[in-house]
């Protein structure tokens, strides 16, 4: 993001390397079990909760977010169960669409209403709450940044939806499957790089930077008036 912002610590945040892990392998599980016994979509979705059974299992002993664990953990069942249910293996992949094209219109309607998540995640990181707010060039820098994560969320979608849509059992599975794989880790890590990019070609030369919001006199009088 920014010499303030350590890139690995906004990664931690949002889920990081053991994030991804934990996402992708059921899926991984998944599509080799698929291949492994005939295309059998019984075997394969068991095999996949088994996995993330397993994950949430470890994820818990070391203590991790519990409520991030259970939620893992619970988006795998339902997508078993909806190839369970439709026979279409390919269905593995719908739950993940749909995430995806909901968190691109969370994004984009944060935006919209001039509260970008961005500035939301990186202020709770650096203990300003919502101060940066009130600094129009922070905010216009956020917004614009949060624009690359609308753009990833939105990429994903348009990649995975084909494959979801595919008449081929085999493209839609392995294909899908690899294309989840390329667009978790690998794809959050361009857009942060774009992301902290955008941030720092948008504020001005002389701006302070991310921990020194630019407040207006006039934004802070309201404050100090006694209600």
């Amino acid at each position: 993001m920014s010499d303030t912002v350590r890139q690995d610590t906004l990664v931690s945040l949002l889920g990081g390397k053991r994030g991804t892990f934990d996402a992708t392998a059921p899926l991984v599980v998944f599509v080799l079990t698929w291949l492994l016994t005939g295309n059998s979509i019984a075997w394969a979705a068991s095999a996949s909760l088994v996995a993330a059974g397993a994950i949430a299992a470890v994820r818990l002993a070391q203590r991790k977010r519990p409520r991030a664990v259970v939620l893992g953990l619970l988006s795998v069942a339902v997508a078993a169960l909806i190839v369970l249910y439709t026979g279409r293996a390919q269905d593995i992949l719908l739950p993940r669409i749909v995430s995806n094209a909901a968190s691109a219109l969370v994004w984009a309607g944060f935006i919209v209403f001039r509260r970008p998540l961005l500035g939301l995640i990186v202020g709770g990181l650096l203990g300003q709450r919502t101060q940066w707010r009130l600094d129009p060039a922070l905010l216009r820098a956020y917004s614009l940044a949060s624009w690359a994560w609308v753009a990833m969320y939105a990429l994903r979608v348009a990649v995975l939806t084909p494959f979801w849509n595919s008449d081929s059992d085999d493209f839609a599975v392995i294909g899908g499957g690899v294309a989840q794989i390329v667009l978790s880790w690998p794809l959050l890590v361009l857009c942060l790089a774009i992301s902290g990019w955008v941030i720092k070609a948008t504020l001005p030369t002389d701006h302070p930077g991310l921990r020194h919001p630019v407040i207006p006199t006039e934004a802070i009088e309201p404050e100090k008036t006694p209600s």
